[in-house]
């Protein structure tokens, strides 16, 4: 019997893919009541340790102990039985169910004559999401509550689960600060009740936030265990990336230059005042606001993925009717999604299909794709940005976050666009996958490109931006040089307290 104040132990757990050792000998205990954080870089291994434990993977070799006694997890709903509930980072939720149906598929409650009591569900549904403090309509289909909602409801989801191990698997991406202290909030809660939590976060204030312990992966290993008193965050980065890695954001050489967009007086959905804003040539211009501050609508409405009310959008001087994505791509202003997986990417097509989409008409012969162009184009932009992938052929679903980022990047770069609109571009990817796509940006900059840069990551926003609006309930409430203001002073703006 091992020591029972681990409620879990994975012992020396390897996991191979065809070309790939994913895990090599991992060992990682879990106290009970603890909350344990898990760190590493995109393809350190975190998500497959956590899907052996969830039992979407079988290991190859190795022991996972629950309470002390080895268990095999064959399913998710074996493991989600034996007390091991995961919210993944990519939401598992049915688009076309409500919320509650959501949180109780599978294990529907019924009364006393064995009929579904839909009534006791709902109640109990409002009982685990009340705590957020955040209005869930609880009647209508998941897909049209805000991404923030759904993450809630997954949230309610999984601890609706009477688990001994509830594992967060990156739950705060889409979370403002007051649902994220929330959140905190509810993870004590679980400690003090005695449930273990493994905490999953590329944003490592977090882990000095909550955490009890931390473990650190970095190709497939653990590179330490320590408590996270006796860490710092310097630390954990140059056990994450094997090296020391500079904080400071790329220099900038140019400046900008004459304006290249113009958003004049714009109204669209989402938008509760009139939004003008100015883009010049070689600027980054920051947008910062808190999650439904309308900062994706202001984008989507210059992109073409929503339609404008009313108002002017103007390209070096010349207006332009922008009635699609499509549209906007052709006449230069191109859109790095929020949601990379969904709008960003084909994820059953190459690296090489992915980078050259935007310009198929343009590599055509006689009707048909030129292949060796194809190759020949994605090959610059692949070995330009530094997009680690099998070969140009390998599916992008297989690539790591920070990678896939990379691939949509090149992909409006390949296009030729001249204003880019990055919402979130560094959302889910490491903090060398960071540093990486910052060089990018500014080098983007630097070419000679417009760029609005979208981010609920203040510093991020700060650190790159040579001027920063920011946005509250739909409307731009102010602007700032980046040089001249603090972190307190935009965040009170973002909030309406100043």
């Amino acid at each position: 019997m091992a020591d029972s104040q681990y409620v879990l132990e994975m012992d020396k757990v390897c996991k191979s893919f065809p070309g790939v050792k994913a895990l090599d000998d991992v060992t990682f205990s879990v106290k009970r009541g603890d909350c344990h954080c898990l760190v590493g870089q995109n393809g350190a291994g975190k998500s497959t340790l956590i899907k052996i434990l969830a039992g979407a993977y079988p290991l190859d070799l190795g022991v996972v102990r629950l309470d002390g006694r080895k268990v095999t997890f064959r399913s998710p709903d074996q493991a989600l039985r034996m007390g091991i509930s995961v919210l993944y980072q990519e939401l598992a939720l049915n688009p076309y169910f409500n919320a509650v149906e959501n949180i109780f598929i599978g294990r529907e409650l019924s009364n006393r004559w064995g009929i579904i009591d839909y009534e006791r569900m709902k109640r109990e549904a409002a009982d685990l999401i009340d705590p957020f403090g955040v209005h869930v309509n609880l009647n209508v289909p998941i897909r049209e509550l805000s991404v923030a909602q759904q993450q809630i409801v997954a949230l309610a989801k999984a601890l609706s689960f009477d688990s001994k191990v509830v594992v967060f698997d990156e739950p705060s991406a889409v979370l403002t600060t007051e649902e994220l202290e929330r959140l905190f909030a509810i993870i004590m809660r679980l400690k003090q009740s005695g449930v273990t939590v493994i905490y999953i976060s590329h944003r490592l204030e977090e882990i000095f936030r909550i955490g009890d312990m931390v473990t650190v992966l970095r190709d497939g290993r653990v590179v330490g265990t320590t408590p996270v008193a006796e860490v710092t965050q310097p630390d954990l980065v140059r056990m994450m990336v094997g090296r020391d890695v500079g904080m400071e954001f790329p220099a900038r050489k140019g400046c900008p230059s004459e304006t290249y967009l113009e958003v004049a007086n714009v109204r669209a959905p989402g938008l509760h005042s009139e939004a003008s804003l100015v883009v010049r040539k070689g600027e980054i211009l920051g947008i910062f606001g808190l999650v439904g501050s309308g900062r994706t609508e202001l984008a989507h409405a210059i992109a073409g993925m929503s339609r404008v009310e009313y108002g002017e959008i103007r390209l070096k001087g010349e207006r332009l009717s922008i009635q699609s994505p499509a549209d906007g791509i052709r006449k230069g202003v191109a859109l790095l999604p929020e949601n990379r997986k969904d709008e960003g990417l084909v994820l059953g097509m190459s690296v090489a299909e992915n980078t050259t989409m935007p310009i198929w008409r343009r590599i055509q012969k006689v009707g048909l794709l030129d292949r060796r162009e194809l190759r020949c184009v994605a090959d610059t932009y692949v070995n330009k940005l530094g997009v680690k992938t099998a070969g140009l052929d390998y599916p992008v679903r297989n690539l790591s976050g920070g990678n896939q980022q990379k691939v949509v990047l090149a992909k409006w770069l390949a296009a030729n666009s001249q204003v880019l609109i990055l919402d979130e571009p560094t959302r889910g990817v490491d903090i060398g996958a960071k540093m990486e796509i910052y060089r990018l940006v500014v080098d983007a900059a630097e070419q000679g490109l417009g760029i609005v840069l979208i981010s609920s990551e203040l510093g991020e926003v700060l650190g790159l931006a040579d001027r920063v609006l920011v946005m509250r309930a739909g409307c731009i409430v102010g602007e700032f040089d980046p040089r001249e203001v603090d972190q307190e002073t935009i965040l009170a703006r973002a909030m309406g307290v100043a």
